[in-house]
């Protein structure tokens, strides 16, 4: 059966899952990139991410690349897609990722404002959901075909799925680095209360990851 998950997502020591001040030259916010430095050097990132072969090996590149298998469909928040906000003042702005994204599946992007579908390079298509979360997950669930739905973030979109007990399975990266401020993943979520346990965890020298399931 298809699963709603979230995959990859990384957290610093202090819980924040973004940093402050999200702009241009700070797509995941001041100090943000630092969360990620045990994904980027993967095989599974920097074939992804840059298009190139190589990359390391061992407990990150496991995560890394589980991240990607059977996924049919994305989730985004308006604030993953861009830096834009409010009414779209024109169509130019296209993604952070250049004309071939990396997810090469239909990406269902939350936002308060409609906005055409957006046909990128590789098999991606951005679609524009104003109606919300629910909504969203029956349009990606549907164009996924059977595989599951990856929600890819940010912190306000998947505390709306836990809220509401749709996520089946999240994988947290936890990184030792401390942000400062940002976006708190877990703040006001009441993970046990709303039937999520620790399944599995393992570590690296660069970051420990956590798979929480509901129950």
């Amino acid at each position: 059966m298809s699963q709603l998950r979230v995959e990859s997502f990384t957290i610093s020591l202090d819980g924040f899952g973004a940093g402050p001040d999200q702009d241009l030259q700070n797509p995941l916010g001041v100090g943000g990139t630092s969360l990620h430095g045990w994904a980027l050097p993967t095989r599974t990132f920097q074939k992804h991410l840059f298009g190139r072969d190589g990359g390391t090996t061992g407990i990150d590149e496991d995560f890394a690349a589980r991240g990607f298998r059977n996924v049919g469909a994305w989730i985004l928040g308006r604030n993953m897609f861009g830096p834009v906000r409010g009414p779209w003042p024109d169509e130019s702005w296209r993604g952070w990722w250049g004309e071939n994204p990396v997810y090469h599946v239909p990406v269902f992007v939350l936002t308060h404002h409609a906005r055409a579908p957006l046909v990128m390079e590789g098999g991606t298509t951005f679609h524009f959901v104003t109606e919300g979360i629910e909504s969203a997950l029956a349009q990606a669930r549907q164009a996924a075909g059977g595989k599951d739905v990856r929600v890819g973030g940010g912190v306000n979109v998947i505390q709306q799925y836990l809220r509401q007990r749709l996520i089946d399975e999240m994988h947290i990266a936890i990184s030792p680095v401390l942000l400062g401020a940002g976006e708190r993943l877990f703040e006001g979520i009441n993970l046990p209360a709303l039937g999520y346990a620790c399944t599995r965890h393992e570590s690296s020298p660069l970051a420990t990851h956590v798979v929480l399931t509901r129950q």
